[in-house]
Protein backbone atom coordinates (compact mmCIF):
# COMPACT_ATOMS: atom_id res chain seq x y z
CA UNK A 1 0.00 0.00 0.00
CA UNK A 2 1.30 3.31 -0.98
CA UNK A 3 2.27 6.17 1.20
CA UNK A 4 1.10 9.48 1.37
CA UNK A 5 3.68 12.39 0.36
CA UNK A 6 3.02 15.62 1.51
CA UNK A 7 4.54 18.62 -0.18
CA UNK A 8 4.90 21.45 1.80
CA UNK A 9 3.40 25.11 0.17
CA UNK A 10 6.15 27.01 -0.84
CA UNK A 11 4.12 29.70 -2.29
CA UNK A 12 3.42 30.92 1.30
CA UNK A 13 6.08 32.60 2.20
CA UNK A 14 9.30 34.34 0.72
CA UNK A 15 12.00 31.83 -1.11
CA UNK A 16 16.08 33.12 -0.48
CA UNK A 17 19.00 31.45 -1.20
CA UNK A 18 21.84 31.55 1.27
CA UNK A 19 25.31 29.99 1.06
CA UNK A 20 25.95 26.88 2.59
CA UNK A 21 26.70 27.18 6.14
CA UNK A 22 25.90 31.22 5.87
CA UNK A 23 29.92 32.03 4.37
CA UNK A 24 30.55 33.84 1.22
CA UNK A 25 32.06 32.15 -1.78
CA UNK A 26 35.75 32.37 -1.11
CA UNK A 27 37.73 35.45 -3.59
CA UNK A 28 38.83 34.83 -7.25
CA UNK A 29 42.82 33.61 -7.17
CA UNK A 30 44.67 36.25 -8.72
CA UNK A 31 45.71 35.78 -12.49
CA UNK A 32 49.11 35.14 -13.40
CA UNK A 33 51.14 38.08 -15.00
CA UNK A 34 51.32 36.72 -18.26
CA UNK A 35 48.08 36.13 -18.36
CA UNK A 36 47.20 39.78 -16.79
CA UNK A 37 49.79 40.78 -20.09
CA UNK A 38 47.67 39.40 -22.69
CA UNK A 39 44.70 41.05 -21.55
CA UNK A 40 46.32 44.45 -21.11
CA UNK A 41 47.78 44.35 -24.97
CA UNK A 42 44.54 42.62 -26.27
CA UNK A 43 42.20 45.93 -25.00
CA UNK A 44 45.26 48.53 -25.76
CA UNK A 45 46.70 47.15 -28.58
CA UNK A 46 43.77 48.70 -31.54
CA UNK A 47 44.66 52.33 -29.60
CA UNK A 48 48.54 51.64 -30.19
CA UNK A 49 48.29 50.51 -33.65
CA UNK A 50 46.05 53.94 -34.65
CA UNK A 51 48.36 56.02 -33.06
CA UNK A 52 50.97 54.81 -35.05
CA UNK A 53 49.48 54.85 -38.30
CA UNK A 54 49.07 58.75 -37.55
CA UNK A 55 52.30 59.10 -36.25
CA UNK A 56 53.19 57.20 -39.32
CA UNK A 57 51.23 59.30 -41.86
CA UNK A 58 52.56 62.24 -40.20
CA UNK A 59 56.07 61.85 -40.72
CA UNK A 60 55.52 60.70 -44.92
CA UNK A 61 53.59 64.24 -44.92
CA UNK A 62 56.41 65.93 -44.10
CA UNK A 63 59.33 64.18 -45.30
CA UNK A 64 57.33 63.54 -49.26
CA UNK A 65 59.35 65.83 -51.11
CA UNK A 66 57.40 68.56 -53.43
CA UNK A 67 56.61 67.86 -56.77
CA UNK A 68 59.08 68.87 -59.28
CA UNK A 69 58.00 71.80 -62.08
CA UNK A 70 57.53 70.94 -65.54
CA UNK A 71 60.56 71.63 -67.87
CA UNK A 72 61.47 74.82 -69.09
CA UNK A 73 60.84 73.24 -72.66
CA UNK A 74 57.31 72.62 -71.54
CA UNK A 75 56.03 75.90 -69.93
CA UNK A 76 54.55 78.33 -72.75
CA UNK A 77 56.69 81.19 -73.85
CA UNK A 78 56.77 84.61 -72.98
CA UNK A 79 59.55 85.79 -75.34
CA UNK A 80 59.67 85.72 -79.04
CA UNK A 81 61.09 82.13 -80.67
CA UNK A 82 62.75 83.85 -83.44
CA UNK A 83 63.05 87.66 -84.67
CA UNK A 84 63.90 89.33 -87.84
CA UNK A 85 65.39 92.83 -88.40
CA UNK A 86 64.00 95.18 -91.86
CA UNK A 87 62.66 92.39 -93.10
CA UNK A 88 59.56 91.24 -95.56
CA UNK A 89 57.07 88.38 -95.66
CA UNK A 90 55.05 86.99 -98.74
CA UNK A 91 52.64 85.12 -99.20
CA UNK A 92 50.76 83.28 -102.02
CA UNK A 93 47.43 81.97 -103.39
CA UNK A 94 47.39 78.63 -104.91
CA UNK A 95 47.86 80.01 -108.41
CA UNK A 96 50.86 81.24 -107.13
CA UNK A 97 49.37 85.29 -107.14
CA UNK A 98 50.94 87.60 -104.73
CA UNK A 99 48.11 88.08 -101.88
CA UNK A 100 49.81 89.88 -98.95
CA UNK A 101 53.18 91.14 -98.19
CA UNK A 102 54.01 92.41 -94.56
CA UNK A 103 57.63 94.30 -94.02
CA UNK A 104 58.54 96.29 -91.09
CA UNK A 105 62.00 97.11 -89.05
CA UNK A 106 61.86 94.18 -86.53
CA UNK A 107 59.29 91.34 -86.59
CA UNK A 108 58.67 89.01 -83.38
CA UNK A 109 57.06 85.77 -83.58
CA UNK A 110 55.90 84.08 -80.03
CA UNK A 111 55.53 80.79 -80.67
CA UNK A 112 53.45 80.14 -77.53
CA UNK A 113 50.17 81.82 -79.47
CA UNK A 114 51.33 81.88 -83.01
CA UNK A 115 51.44 85.50 -82.82
CA UNK A 116 53.61 88.22 -84.99
CA UNK A 117 54.35 91.72 -83.92
CA UNK A 118 56.03 93.94 -86.29
CA UNK A 119 57.91 97.39 -85.27
CA UNK A 120 56.76 100.35 -88.17
CA UNK A 121 54.72 97.90 -90.17
CA UNK A 122 53.85 98.23 -93.76
CA UNK A 123 51.03 95.66 -95.01
CA UNK A 124 49.76 94.89 -98.82
CA UNK A 125 46.75 93.13 -99.55
CA UNK A 126 45.28 92.05 -102.78
CA UNK A 127 41.91 90.82 -102.74
CA UNK A 128 40.46 87.71 -104.95
CA UNK A 129 39.16 90.63 -107.85
CA UNK A 130 42.54 92.14 -107.56
CA UNK A 131 41.93 94.95 -104.86
CA UNK A 132 44.82 96.64 -103.59
CA UNK A 133 44.52 97.29 -99.66
CA UNK A 134 47.41 99.22 -98.05
CA UNK A 135 47.74 99.68 -94.71
CA UNK A 136 50.68 100.76 -92.12
CA UNK A 137 51.07 101.93 -88.57
CA UNK A 138 53.56 102.03 -85.96
CA UNK A 139 53.55 98.60 -84.22
CA UNK A 140 50.92 95.78 -86.00
CA UNK A 141 49.87 92.69 -84.22
CA UNK A 142 48.82 89.43 -86.82
CA UNK A 143 48.10 85.89 -86.40
CA UNK A 144 49.94 83.36 -87.84
CA UNK A 145 48.32 82.94 -90.80
CA UNK A 146 48.00 86.99 -91.62
CA UNK A 147 44.56 87.12 -91.81
CA UNK A 148 43.21 89.23 -88.84
CA UNK A 149 45.68 92.30 -88.17
CA UNK A 150 45.80 94.83 -85.82
CA UNK A 151 47.37 98.48 -86.57
CA UNK A 152 48.67 100.23 -83.60
CA UNK A 153 49.79 103.94 -83.49
CA UNK A 154 49.17 106.04 -86.17
CA UNK A 155 47.25 103.51 -88.11
CA UNK A 156 46.34 104.11 -91.94
CA UNK A 157 43.98 101.81 -94.20
CA UNK A 158 43.67 102.56 -97.79
CA UNK A 159 41.65 100.92 -99.90
CA UNK A 160 38.76 101.49 -102.71
CA UNK A 161 35.35 101.35 -102.13
CA UNK A 162 32.68 99.46 -104.14
CA UNK A 163 32.41 101.44 -106.87
CA UNK A 164 36.00 101.85 -107.25
CA UNK A 165 36.05 105.23 -105.09
CA UNK A 166 38.86 105.70 -102.66
CA UNK A 167 38.40 105.23 -99.48
CA UNK A 168 40.84 106.02 -96.37
CA UNK A 169 40.84 105.62 -92.85
CA UNK A 170 42.79 107.03 -89.75
CA UNK A 171 43.21 106.53 -86.18
CA UNK A 172 45.28 105.10 -83.49
CA UNK A 173 43.62 101.69 -83.52
CA UNK A 174 42.49 99.61 -86.77
CA UNK A 175 41.43 95.88 -86.59
CA UNK A 176 41.57 94.38 -90.40
CA UNK A 177 39.42 91.56 -91.01
CA UNK A 178 41.11 90.23 -94.76
CA UNK A 179 39.26 87.30 -95.06
CA UNK A 180 36.21 88.83 -94.40
CA UNK A 181 37.30 92.29 -95.97
CA UNK A 182 36.13 94.10 -92.64
CA UNK A 183 37.58 96.67 -91.16
CA UNK A 184 36.78 97.35 -87.40
CA UNK A 185 37.66 99.96 -84.32
CA UNK A 186 36.36 101.13 -80.77
CA UNK A 187 38.83 104.29 -81.18
CA UNK A 188 37.93 107.82 -82.71
CA UNK A 189 38.47 107.46 -86.48
CA UNK A 190 38.66 109.84 -89.42
CA UNK A 191 36.97 108.40 -92.49
CA UNK A 192 37.17 110.00 -96.06
CA UNK A 193 35.32 108.36 -99.04
CA UNK A 194 34.76 109.98 -102.43
CA UNK A 195 35.43 113.14 -101.20
CA UNK A 196 33.32 113.28 -98.49
CA UNK A 197 35.11 113.21 -94.57
CA UNK A 198 33.68 111.31 -91.48
CA UNK A 199 34.66 111.46 -87.89
CA UNK A 200 33.44 109.26 -85.65
CA UNK A 201 34.40 107.59 -81.86
CA UNK A 202 33.90 104.29 -83.39
CA UNK A 203 32.92 102.21 -86.99
CA UNK A 204 32.38 98.83 -88.54
CA UNK A 205 33.38 98.95 -92.04
CA UNK A 206 32.22 96.03 -94.41
CA UNK A 207 33.24 96.26 -97.84
CA UNK A 208 31.62 93.03 -99.49
CA UNK A 209 27.99 94.28 -97.93
CA UNK A 210 29.52 98.20 -98.94
CA UNK A 211 28.74 99.20 -95.63
CA UNK A 212 30.55 102.11 -93.38
CA UNK A 213 28.92 101.90 -89.94
CA UNK A 214 29.80 104.84 -87.82
CA UNK A 215 29.47 105.04 -83.76
CA UNK A 216 29.08 107.21 -80.96
CA UNK A 217 29.66 111.05 -82.01
CA UNK A 218 29.95 111.94 -85.42
CA UNK A 219 30.74 114.66 -87.66
CA UNK A 220 30.54 114.81 -91.51
CA UNK A 221 31.40 116.97 -94.59
CA UNK A 222 29.41 115.86 -97.58
CA UNK A 223 30.39 116.75 -100.99
CA UNK A 224 27.26 117.07 -103.17
CA UNK A 225 27.58 113.63 -105.95
CA UNK A 226 29.08 115.26 -108.75
CA UNK A 227 31.05 117.65 -106.82
CA UNK A 228 32.45 114.12 -105.29
CA UNK A 229 32.55 112.30 -108.71
CA UNK A 230 35.05 114.87 -109.77
CA UNK A 231 36.94 114.85 -106.89
CA UNK A 232 37.55 111.48 -106.69
CA UNK A 233 38.72 111.55 -110.94
CA UNK A 234 41.49 113.94 -109.99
Amino acid sequence: MPLPLHIPDLSDGPLALEPVGGRPPPPRAPLPWHQRLRELVATYLPLLLMGVLALGTWWLVKNTPPAEPPPADALPRKEPDYTMHNFVVERFDKDGKLKLRMQGELLRHFADSDIIEIDQARVRAVSPDGRVTLAQAKRAVANGDGTELQLIGDAQVDSQGPQGETVEFRGEFLHAFLAQERLRSHLPVRVRRGGSEFQAAGMDYDHLAGLLKLEGRMRAVLLPQARAASAAGR
